[in-house]
């Protein structure tokens, strides 16, 4: 389970930190009972996003039946994937 508060706090801990490579790491030791997966957003496909920002969204995942899957269900919700946006080059 996640609460939005968690969700939160986890958006907040994404948006202050430039660097992608080392924020999963950080998550999983600030939040040790979540599973954190990182990827490009356009990786994403068939999900909304639980939390949308400018540069990332974060979408919920459930692998209570030993494979994951995205949900929508906070109750159900075992962990988050970081998907970054990137940013126009034009």
């Amino acid at each position: 389970m996640i609460t939005q508060q968690q969700l939160d706090q986890i958006a907040q801990v994404v948006g202050t930190q430039q660097d992608s490579s080392i924020v999963v790491g950080l998550l999983r030791s600030e939040f040790p009972d979540l599973h954190f997966t990182y990827c490009m957003d356009d990786d994403v496909v068939e999900t909304e996003p639980a939390f949308e920002d400018k540069f990332f969204n974060l979408y919920l995942i459930d692998k209570s039946n030993h494979c994951i899957s995205f949900t929508q269900d906070m109750q159900t919700a075992t962990g988050v994937v970081l998907a970054e946006i990137e940013e126009d080059s034009e």
